[in-house]
């Protein structure tokens, strides 16, 4: 019976009722010398993350409307904030909670203080567009101290206003001095900073070229207004049939093609101290996985080190196994985020769960 409503599921691309976390552990796969286990198997539609000053694990949701925080050795949750528009996005600052939804920015306030009678969300003055289609946002503070906030694309392929779509922007923290920073990109839901300061994100490809095109995306940002070709190119190399006005050169090309509908989420720089030497400074990635490819691919964690010049060096997987042999779908990874412990905390919005690799030693 648990099988059958795994496939089921997976069929449906549903989330999973917390308890299956713990039979789907047993069947994921990460690298010698490392173990993977589940923090959390009651967080419905588990989407972004960010971590408090005082260690609570704050959790957006798409579908489920709520945002949850985990305190520090507890399993079960807290809803602190329901009833929102896909409040994917988290992010925490100075004692601050930040949520995306959809078309407002929302703040609660002094929020590990008051876990147990959370504050009403105050909504910022910024409002952004309505639309779902890719309307809702990872967001994130950079080490400028500014709000970076996505706005996707409103379809899979069309010309929207720039300035408006398909862009990066970033504000101060009360909305003011809003600009973009990043042009031409589609539909980006994860971006972290390297060692040095610099812009990353990842982008996911248009759909209806094939099964094996156009790649997800790893880009960095050099200056403000960089255009990363969207929808005049794709993967940097692929001119639109009908969209393209410029050639693929006139944009910032990917620093590297993650696979085709793999749908690259979350992304961070690790920068704990746990995971051995070779680790620090290298990208994880989670893959929620493709939802109209005629073979799955993606539902897993992938690796990419990068060599000092910010060129790509290698691509390997890191954690698999939510997608079995027969297609079979046992989760979703959303999000990745490095605990103040140096473990690596994943998000699995599919089965509601938060799962928790750690460096055991060979």
């Amino acid at each position: 019976m648990r099988r059958q409503l795994i496939l089921l599921a997976a069929l449906l691309l549903v989330p999973l009722p917390g308890a299956f976390a713990a039979s789907v552990v047993e069947r994921l796969k990460v690298p010698e010398g490392f173990r993977i286990e589940v923090l959390s198997d009651q967080v419905p539609n588990a989407r972004a993350m960010a971590l408090g000053d005082g260690g609570t694990l704050f959790i957006g949701s798409r579908e489920a409307g709520k945002v949850y925080a985990l305190r520090p050795g507890e399993r079960r949750p807290q809803v602190i904030a329901s009833g929102l528009k896909m409040p994917s996005g988290v992010a925490f600052h100075r004692g601050d909670l930040y949520v995306s939804a959809v078309s407002r920015l929302y703040v609660l306030r002094d929020i590990e203080t008051h876990l147990d009678a959370p504050p009403a969300p105050e909504a910022l003055p910024p409002e952004f567009p309505t639309e779902t289609h890719h309307g809702w946002k990872f967001i994130a503070f950079g080490p400028d101290g500014k709000l970076y906030v996505p706005v996707g694309a409103p379809c899979n392929i069309c010309r929207p206003d720039r300035e408006r779509y398909a862009n990066l922007q970033r504000m101060a923290v009360d909305g003011s001095q809003r600009e973009v920073v990043a042009y031409g990109v589609r539909n980006t839901v994860g971006f972290d900073w390297d060692a040095r300061g610099r812009l990353w994100f990842t982008d996911n490809g248009r759909d209806l070229l094939g099964d094996d095109q156009p790649d997800d995306e790893l880009n960095r940002v050099t200056r403000a207004g960089d255009d990363f070709g969207y929808p005049d190119c794709h993967a940097g190399r692929i001119a639109d049939a009908e969209f393209a006005q410029r050639p693929c050169s006139a944009f910032v090309a990917p620093v590297a093609g993650l696979g085709a509908h793999v749908a690259a989420l979350g992304m961070r720089f690790y920068s704990g101290g746990q995971f051995p030497a070779e680790y620090r400074g290298n990208v994880f990635i989670a893959e929620h996985g493709s939802w109209n490819r005629s073979r799955k691919v993606g539902y897993r964690v992938v690796r990419v080190e990068l060599n000092a010049d910010g060129s790509l060096k290698r691509q390997s997987l890191f954690a698999e196994g939510w997608l079995q042999p027969g297609e079979e779908v046992l989760g979703r990874p959303a999000d990745v985020l490095v605990a103040r412990d140096g473990s690596l905390l994943v998000s699995d919005d599919m089965a509601g769960a938060i799962y928790r690799i750690r460096y055991v030693g060979k």
